[in-house]
């Protein structure tokens, strides 16, 4: 089975940045589309990123220009890289396939943006 883990979230102020990461085993990760979710107390998970085996990528509208999604397949690691953030994107965030999921829903990794 496909382990993903999920890393690089903390406590940013608005207008700051981070970088997601997401290490994964298997070598399907290699060439699956995988997306980047979010999910904030009280509302459904939802996606804001995904990337294609190749490299193409789509964003939900309330992160494009902001998020950048990006991956390295020689590492098996998916990265979001997330600029001017708002406190709005406050949430948890997890990676997985998309739109077919490859692994149970971890953790994920807590953004909280807070002044």
């Amino acid at each position: 089975q496909v382990h993903l883990v999920e890393s690089g979230g903390g406590l940013v102020q608005p207008g700051g940045s981070l970088r997601l990461s997401c290490a994964a085993s298997g070598t399907i990760f290699s060439i699956n589309p995988m997306g980047w979710y979010r999910q904030a107390p009280g509302k459904q998970r939802e996606l804001v990123a995904r990337i294609s085996g190749g490299g193409s990528t789509s964003y939900a509208d309330a992160v494009k220009g902001r998020f950048t999604i990006s991956r390295d397949n020689a590492k098996n690691t998916v990265y979001l890289q997330m600029n001017n953030l708002k406190p709005e994107d406050t949430a948890v965030y997890y990676c997985n396939g998309w739109p077919m999921t490859i692994a149970g829903w971890g953790q994920g990794t807590q953004v909280t943006v807070s002044s």
